[in-house]
C-alpha cells in the first residue's frame, strides 16, 4: 500500500519526510500526489507555496526545463524546426 493511501485512511498528514513525494503542506497530507489529485493543474505560485520556495525559483526551474526539452526535441528531430 502506498503511503498516501495509509494517510487517507487515517486522515492524517504524512510523516515520511524521506519520501521523494513529501511536501510540507499539511492541507494536502504532505503529499505531492494528493496535491495533484486534489487540484489538477496549478499555477506556478500555487506550486511555490506547496514546496516552500519562491515563485521566481519555480519560474527559473520551468524555464530551464523548457530549454532542455527544446534542445532534446531539436537534437532528435522529434518535430519540425519551428520551435
Amino acid at each position: 500500500m502506498k503511503c498516501i493511501e495509509q494517510c487517507r485512511l487515517k486522515s492524517s498528514a504524512c510523516k515520511q519526510k524521506d519520501c521523494r513525494y513529501w511536501i510540507n503542506y499539511k492541507k494536502e497530507l504532505n503529499c505531492m500526489f494528493e496535491s495533484i489529485e486534489k487540484n489538477g493543474p496549478m499555477t506556478l505560485r500555487e506550486i511555490a507555496e506547496r514546496i516552500g520556495v519562491s515563485y521566481v525559483r519555480i519560474k527559473q526551474i520551468e524555464d530551464k526545463t523548457i530549454k532542455k526539452m527544446k534542445k532534446h526535441i531539436k537534437r532528435y528531430s522529434i518535430y519540425d524546426d519551428k520551435l
